[in-house]
C-alpha cells in the first residue's frame, strides 16, 4: 500500500509509556499475569478480544505488567522511546485512520448523516479505558462507551509472527475493522444486537456476535475498495487482507489453541467467512450489502 504522501489524522491519542493500573477495592493490584507465549496464550487470546470489545471488565485476569516496546526511565519519569520500525507503524496507522475519516464522512453525507470521527488510542502493555482495563493481549478492540480504538503497536508485529498475518494493508484491514464498530455504533446496529442477544441463550447471542464482527470485515472491505479508488494498493494487498482474515477466524484459532474446534462458541467466524464478508465489502463498495443480519 502506497501510503507514505498521504493524510494523517489528528484524532491520534498516543499513550505509550504510560503504564494503565488496574485496582481493587482496597486500592490494591488485582489479578495476576496472563501467559502470551504458547497454546495458553492463544487460548487466551480468544476469549479476551471478545470480552474487551464487549465492554466487560477484564481488571482480574488482566493485571499483569507487560514489558511491550523499549522504554527507560528519566528523572523519575517513564519516556517511552519507540524504534525506527515502530515509528513507521505509528505513521501508517495515522494514515489508514484517516482513510476510515474520508471514507465515513463522505458515506455518512450520502445519507444526510453526520459522520463522529473516533479517537485511536496508541498504549503499550495496558490502559485505563471506558470499558475496563485494558492489555496487549485483547488486541485491538473497539470501546463504544468513549468511541475510541484501542491499539497496542506490537499487535502487528505479533499478526505476523505468531499468527500468520501481516503487511501494511494487512494492518490497515484491521484498523478499518475496529472503525467499522464504530460505525455501527453510530447507525446504532450494536444497540440493536445487544437487545437481540439479551432475549436468547449463549449458543445464539454468540451468533449474533459472529454477525457483528463479520459485518464490520465487509465495512473493512468497503474501506479496502476505498485505497484501490485512489490507485494506493499493490499486488500484494489483499493477499495479505486475505491471509490476516484467516489467521484471525475463530476456527484457525481454537485449533491452534487447543487442537480442536467448538462452532457453538465462535464469536468471530470462520477464517472463510471472515475472507468471503471483507471481499463482499472490497468488490460491491456498499453498506447494504454488509447486511449480515439478514444472512442464515
Amino acid at each position: 500500500m502506497r501510503w507514505e504522501n498521504e493524510r494523517r489524522s489528528q484524532n491520534v491519542e498516543d499513550r505509550r509509556g504510560q503504564k494503565g493500573r488496574a485496582r481493587n477495592g482496597l486500592g490494591k493490584s488485582a489479578g495476576f499475569p496472563i501467559p502470551l507465549k504458547g497454546k495458553s496464550g492463544l487460548a487466551i487470546l480468544v476469549i479476551v478480544i471478545a470480552a474487551g470489545y464487549f465492554g466487560l471488565d477484564l481488571t482480574p485476569i488482566l493485571n499483569g505488567e507487560l514489558p511491550f516496546g523499549n522504554q527507560q526511565s528519566q528523572q523519575g519519569q517513564t519516556q517511552y522511546v519507540a524504534t525506527p520500525e515502530e515509528k513507521e507503524m505509528a505513521e501508517f496507522t495515522s494514515v489508514a485512520l484517516a482513510k476510515t475519516e474520508d471514507l465515513w464522512i463522505a458515506r455518512f453525507r450520502e445519507q444526510g448523516m453526520q459522520y463522529r470521527e473516533p479517537t485511536l488510542v496508541m498504549y503499550s502493555g495496558s490502559t485505563n479505558t471506558a470499558c475496563g482495563y485494558g492489555q496487549a493481549a485483547m488486541g485491538p478492540f473497539y470501546c463504544p462507551a468513549d468511541e475510541k480504538v484501542y491499539l497496542d503497536l506490537s499487535f502487528y508485529q505479533d499478526m505476523k509472527r505468531n499468527l500468520g498475518g501481516g503487511g501494511d494493508f494487512a494492518q490497515g484491514y484491521v484498523i478499518a475493522h475496529e472503525i467499522g464498530h464504530h460505525v455501527q455504533h453510530l447507525l446504532g446496529v450494536t444497540t440493536k444486537m445487544r437487545e437481540m442477544q439479551s432475549r436468547v441463550n449463549q449458543v445464539e447471542a454468540n451468533k449474533l456476535s459472529v454477525k457483528l464482527e463479520l459485518q464490520a470485515d465487509c465495512f473493512a472491505g468497503i474501506w479496502g475498495r476505498s485505497i484501490q479508488d485512489q490507485n494506493l494498493l499493490d499486488v500484494s494487498d489483499i493477499s495479505e487482507a486475505m491471509n490476516t482474515a484467516a489467521a484471525i477466524g475463530d476456527d484457525r484459532l481454537q485449533k491452534q489453541a487447543r487442537g480442536t474446534v467448538v462452532p457453538d462458541s465462535f464469536t468471530h467466524g470462520t477464517s472463510k467467512e471472515r475472507q468471503e464478508w471483507f471481499m463482499r465489502g472490497f468488490n460491491t463498495g456498499s453498506i447494504q450489502a454488509c447486511d449480515t443480519f439478514s444472512q442464515r
